[in-house]
C-alpha cells in the first residue's frame, strides 16, 4: 500500500505544478501530475476538473507537505509587505484571477480570438485560514 499516491496540492496551470514537482524531485520524492496534459490542451477546463493535482507516494506525503509549506508564497503588496485578511487578519492570503464579470469575459474572449493577452483581468484574494474571498479594494497592508 506504500505505492498509493496522495494528492497534496492542486494548481490552476501545469507550469505552477512543474516548479513544485522539480523542487520535490530534488529531495528524492516521486511526483505524479494528474490532469496535466488535459489542462495543457485546454486551460479553460482547469476549474471544471479541479486543476492539476500534484500527487506523491503516501509514505512521502508528510515530507512533501512540509517542503511545500516552506516554499509557499502568499500575497504581498507592492512594497513586499504581507497582506492581511480583513476578516481574521491572517497573512495566509492567495491571489488568483477570475472571470466573473461581462467585462472580464469579453476581454478574455477577445484575447483568445486575437491571440493576445487579455487587456482586463480581475484579481481576487482568498484567505487560507478562514476561506473568505475579497477584492483588491478590501486588501490593505496592516500597519506595524
Amino acid at each position: 500500500m506504500s505505492d498509493a499516491f496522495k494528492t497534496i496540492a492542486t494548481f490552476q496551470y501545469s507550469s505552477e505544478a512543474q516548479i513544485i514537482k522539480g523542487r520535490l524531485e530534488a529531495d528524492d520524492i516521486e511526483v505524479f501530475l494528474q490532469d496535466r496534459f488535459t489542462i495543457d490542451t485546454d486551460p479553460l477546463v482547469s476549474n471544471a476538473i479541479g486543476g492539476v493535482k500534484l500527487r506523491v507516494k503516501a509514505k512521502d506525503a508528510m515530507k512533501a507537505q512540509y517542503i511545500l509549506s516552506s516554499i509557499k508564497q502568499y500575497a504581498l503588496d507592492d512594497d513586499g509587505n504581507a497582506l492581511h485578511c480583513p476578516n481574521c487578519h491572517s497573512e495566509k492570503i492567495e491571489i488568483y484571477s477570475t472571470i466573473d464579470s461581462l467585462k472580464s469575459l469579453l476581454a478574455f474572449v477577445i484575447g483568445l480570438v486575437s491571440g493576445t493577452l487579455p487587456f482586463h483581468t480581475l484579481y481576487k484574494y482568498e484567505c487560507d485560514a478562514c476561506g473568505k474571498e475579497f477584492s483588491v479594494e478590501d486588501v490593505k497592508p496592516k500597519s506595524a
